[in-house]
């Protein structure tokens, strides 16, 4: 597995697509970043899904 993960992922706030470089040693952790688009606050959670694969999982950060 690479380090880091390039994703896909929808933002809370504004339902555009944004992409996100995901480090796989990070793991069970989250962060905020913000939207490159909308520029809200997003908190990111990491986690091992099946297999192995890194996941995320976005939230709004007021939610």
């Amino acid at each position: 597995m690479e380090a880091l993960q390039e994703k896909s992922a929808m933002c809370p706030y504004c339902g555009e697509t944004i992409s996100l470089l995901l480090d796989c040693m990070q793991a069970g952790d989250s962060y905020v970043e913000d939207c490159f688009v909308c520029c809200q606050p997003i908190v990111v959670s990491l986690y091992a899904g099946v297999g192995g694969e890194l996941e995320c999982q976005l939230r709004a950060e007021n939610a």
